[in-house]
């Protein structure tokens, strides 16, 4: 009975955080939403409005040898980023590296999220403040958001140094941005959903919250604040990102 609980029956929009959440969800909706505003999602967004097809990875080393594999190209970290080898987890960066046909986005939230949840056949779709309207008409369009049918929203969240959950203030408000869109599908919000879109009413200034917070904060103060610019750019984008067979392309409205 508590693992048919968590699941959050009869409802056509739900919501759960990181890794857990979406293999919870992943059990019983028809589509899983992940939201990783910084900076995944958003990437994928950037990526994907660009013509690339984007392979999501787990972090680490392995993500090269992969991209070799599929005739990809890899994506590194921020700091290794390059003039020869620019394609990194930077949405910023990615608006100017040269467009491939191909790239392994590594990452250790929305990206790991993205290709566990692959693995079971659900498509996935990527969404971050940029997308979630354009998300949310994409996803009525298909027919999804019934209590047969229903959307699993999945907010990816940072990790702590000892690699526990970090829930974190730009996913909750992307996620939130989402069931706004979704607030009138006919299955309706589940508790948790409604509770995570509250947040949306009590943030008058999302693109300020998102600069505010640590995460936006971090990134700042680490010389990357081009890409929190990019992120918090609010409905600017109706590139829908969707995940199937193992790789985002884009659906437009």
């Amino acid at each position: 009975m508590t693992a048919t609980v968590h699941a959050q029956p009869g409802s056509g929009a739900r919501f759960d955080w990181g890794l857990a959440g979406a293999a919870e969800l992943g059990r019983v909706c028809a589509v899983l939403v992940v939201v990783d505003v910084l900076s995944f999602t958003t990437a994928v967004e950037v990526a994907a409005a660009r013509g690339m097809r984007v392979h999501p990875f787990p972090w680490g080393e392995q993500a090269a040898e992969y991209a070799r594999r599929v005739g990809a190209v890899a994506a590194v970290g921020r700091r290794q980023a390059t003039p020869e080898q620019p394609w990194s987890l930077s949405p910023a960066g990615l608006r100017t590296a040269p467009a491939v046909a191909d790239l392994v986005l590594p990452s250790p939230n929305g990206s790991a999220i993205s290709a566990a949840a692959s693995a079971t056949g659900l498509p996935v779709v990527a969404a971050c403040l940029r997308n979630a309207r354009a998300v949310g008409r994409w996803l009525t369009d298909q027919g999804y958001g019934s209590i047969d049918a229903p959307v699993g929203v999945v907010a990816s969240g940072e990790r702590w140094p000892d690699g526990s959950l970090r829930p974190c203030v730009e996913d909750q408000l992307g996620a939130a941005c989402v069931l706004d869109a979704l607030s009138g599908v006919p299955g309706g919000l589940s508790v948790e959903a409604a509770m995570a879109l509250a947040a949306l009413a009590a943030t008058p200034d999302v693109p300020a919250a998102v600069r505010g917070c640590v995460s936006g904060r971090e990134l700042v103060e680490g010389g990357f604040g081009g890409d929190v610019e990019v992120a918090v750019q609010v409905g600017v984008s109706g590139v829908v990102p969707v995940l199937r067979r193992g790789v985002f392309s884009a659906a437009r409205l």
